[in-house]
């Protein structure tokens, strides 16, 4: 079988379903594309002897029963929906590459073992409506049914009028998944660190922490001409000492850790009053749990102090602390030697993702893993995301590898 025509078909014939006349694709949940897409996955799977079968909530899996041991599921994919002009990479990329890898091992070494099981999760990105996951807390029975209840698109459709339409509906039995030996997620790295580094693959080792806050500053609007600067109670001044102060901090600690003041809210926000108030947020990860929580009270510290130093008050929202998520030391491990004998042990980089992915709902449950092929510019979410063919088959490669070793082997 030749992957590399084998993998380049799919890609075309599935970038098709929602692709945009500039470049990638928006392929948003339960949408006319998506339902073209998934019904036109569950063809090819079962034209290319899986057992397909699609969930309550639109969840599609293929599989290849095992030999000696069916009750044994080793599985690998990703989501389907894209964010809005997103690339034909994000979440494709895995359930593509996994069908191939399947495809590959099926024609060189026949049934396996362990039966393989592909998975084309119905929604991760939250871009149509406003929950994300959807796909992989419906598989761990975590989904509360209520918070989509009432929920609309920006069209003012309903998630559940939406669902139904496309023949779905809310779980009504739970999910069973102790089957499961193995979950393994490629992906594309959606970064510049591989692209930086010249590295061919990406051994993800876990998912960041993230904390984010939103702060308000509370100074006071005044005149921009009559009040001196020392009598001043300037919001903007604080927010950006307390910016500055913080950005200087995090680049002497250094990598993994990151922040990002991405939302920045002045008011009243015109050129000749000075600032009496601002909101803004705060995104900060990491991989270890307790750099994040000493990180965290660094935070706190110095926008209190900045705070009393331009005499403003301060509100600080912490509306959301997701803890990291570590891989399975096994899968990692497995995925590093097959790097090594796909690509050479210099030419992979054992690293955290950044970016939260299905995975870390997954790792809670089961074994699991990642790895990441490079993005060239580090661009996504975006029509101009790309990946180097040459790239996107040794990640295919290294997980054909992957699954023979766990699917394959005694």
């Amino acid at each position: 079988m030749d992957i590399k025509s084998y993998f380049e078909a799919l890609d075309k014939k599935f970038t098709a379903f929602g692709g945009l006349e500039g470049g990638g694709i928006t392929r948003l949940l339960y949408s006319t594309e998506w339902s073209n897409a998934v019904q036109a996955l569950k063809e090819t799977l079962e034209q290319d002897g899986f057992e397909a079968e699609f969930d309550s909530i639109g969840n599609l899996k293929g599989k290849l029963v095992g030999s000696k041991y069916p009750e044994e599921t080793i599985m690998s994919g990703s989501h389907i929906d894209t964010v809005v002009e997103g690339g034909h990479l994000d979440g494709q990329y895995g359930v593509l590459a996994a069908l191939t890898a399947m495809q590959a091992l099926k024609a060189e070494y026949g049934q396996p073992l362990r039966s393989l099981e592909l998975l084309a999760l119905a929604e991760e990105e939250g871009s149509r409506f406003p929950y994300a996951f959807w796909g992989s807390k419906n598989f761990f029975n975590l989904a509360n049914n209520a918070d989509v209840e009432t929920i609309k698109d920006g069209n003012d459709v309903g998630f559940v009028d939406a669902m139904r339409q496309c023949g779905f509906d809310f779980r009504s039995t739970d999910n069973i998944y102790d089957h499961i030996k193995a979950f393994v997620e490629v992906h594309i790295e959606q970064g510049k660190v591989l692209e930086t580094e010249e590295k061919s693959i990406g051994v993800v080792n876990g998912i960041v922490g993230q904390k984010r806050y939103t702060v308000n500053l509370k100074g006071e609007a005044n005149h921009a001409g009559t009040t001196p600067m020392g009598l001043r109670n300037d919001a903007v001044v604080a927010f950006s000492k307390i910016a500055s102060q913080l950005t200087d901090r995090v680049r002497e600690i250094g990598d993994p850790l990151v922040l990002t003041f991405g939302r920045v809210d002045p008011v009243p926000n015109t050129v000749n009053v000075v600032p009496g108030e601002v909101t803004f947020s705060i995104d900060c990860r990491h991989i270890d749990q307790d750099a994040l929580n000493a990180f965290a009270e660094e935070i706190e510290k110095c926008i209190s102090d900045v705070a009393q130093q331009e005499g403003v008050n301060f509100d600080i929202d912490l509306w959301m602390d997701e803890a990291p998520t570590l891989m399975d030391d096994k899968l990692v491990q497995t995925i590093g030697d097959a790097a090594t004998h796909v690509v050479g042990e210099t030419d992979y980089k054992t690293m955290p993702s950044g970016a939260g992915h299905d995975s870390q709902i997954f790792a809670k449950y089961v074994p699991t893993a990642m790895m990441f092929v490079p993005s060239i510019n580090g661009i996504s979410h975006n029509v101009e995301e790309e990946t180097r063919i040459e790239d996107l088959i040794k990640g295919v490669e290294v997980l054909k590898h992957v699954l023979y070793k766990l699917a394959y082997e005694e």
